[in-house]
């Protein structure tokens, strides 16, 4: 025998030597979820050991996480339920929530990278990621609002505008309405190729965004279908998107392969609500290690080819690999 592949695994050393994919706290894009008032740090019943935070705690945890070498924080809002419509007129609020927390996170970190979900959903009466007539989520009149509710978020600060609606043409209508408005440092990251996914369920309940009639299927893309995949990211780099996402990300560590090998642009994958709660519950029942399917799920997105990761698990894994 003159081959013996196990040489390189001999040792905890050797390993790191050889090792083709690791992990450090610079692939790891934070997620946050951001509620009015103060002091309000409330746990997500499907989502445990996560939490619904209000400004003054959002400006510790950004400062936490940036000491820890989390480089970028996504941010989420709940809008209070009067202020909600079918047009998502308070995204449009240069003074909603969104925008004063973007100032928030500014302020209290002004190195982190700020990026923000550009959908309707959280400001929606309908709980679709667009504007409702009759049963349609219309397309066009929604990338006009989306195109606003991205400037609304420039102007307070964002670095990076994250548009994870999935209607056709928004990106380029983005690009332009930065443009014209002389954002021209401000970033997008293309929710790409974002599936009808059944793995979105905590997050709902996170924001209070299920949808309130129908199912997400004539906007978001087919859990069937890859090549349609490769079409939406390259149509959104065209369209002058700087990332492209793929989300959920462990069910579709195939479609992240292939977004790869297609673009030349980095590429982002988002490991869901859902997926964070299959793990949470499989450790506490005692079938896993919760630590280890960590890393591991982690590890298995990155070498698909990610080169960033939304998680709730990002403060964890600086931990663990630290």
């Amino acid at each position: 025998m003159i081959k013996r592949p196990r040489i390189l695994r001999v040792s905890p050393s050797i390993r790191s030597l050889v090792a083709e994919t690791t992990l450090t706290p610079n692939d790891f894009i934070a997620p946050m979820f951001v509620v009015e008032g103060k002091g309000q740090r409330e746990e997500i019943q499907s989502m445990p050991n996560y939490y619904r935070v209000s400004l003054d705690i959002l400006k510790k945890e950004v400062k936490e996480l940036y000491s820890l070498g989390i480089k970028s924080v996504l941010l989420f809002i709940k809008c209070e339920d009067e202020l909600k419509d079918n047009k998502g007129t308070e995204a449009l609020n240069d003074k909603g929530l969104m925008q004063r927390a973007i100032q928030a996170v500014k302020e209290a970190q002004p190195e982190i990278v700020v990026m923000t979900d550009v959908a309707l959903d959280p400001y929606s009466t309908f709980g679709h990621d667009g504007i409702v007539e009759g049963s349609e989520i219309v397309n066009d009149a929604t990338v006009e609002v989306l195109a606003e509710m991205s400037v609304s978020h420039a102007r307070a600060g964002a670095d990076v505008v994250a548009p994870s609606d999935m209607m056709d043409g928004r990106i380029l209508a983005i690009r332009k309405a930065l443009e014209k408005g002389g954002y021209t440092k401000t970033g997008i990251m293309s929710y790409s190729a974002k599936y009808a996914s059944c793995f979105y369920g905590p997050f709902r309940d996170a924001l209070d965004s299920a949808p309130g009639f129908g199912d997400k299927k004539t906007y978001q893309m087919d859990v069937a279908n890859r090549r349609e995949a490769i079409k939406e990211a390259m149509m959104d780099v065209e369209e002058g998107a700087d990332i492209v996402m793929v989300k959920p990300a462990l069910a579709y560590l195939d479609i992240i392969r292939a977004v790869r090998y297609s673009v030349r642009v980095p590429v982002s994958a988002y490991q869901v609500s859902g997926e964070y709660a299959m793990i949470k519950a499989a450790a506490k029942a005692g079938w896993l290690n919760e630590e280890k399917a960590i890393l591991e799920t982690l590890m298995s997105i990155k070498r698909a080819g990610a080169d960033l990761i939304a998680t709730y698990f990002a403060r964890d894994a600086v931990r663990l690999i630290s």
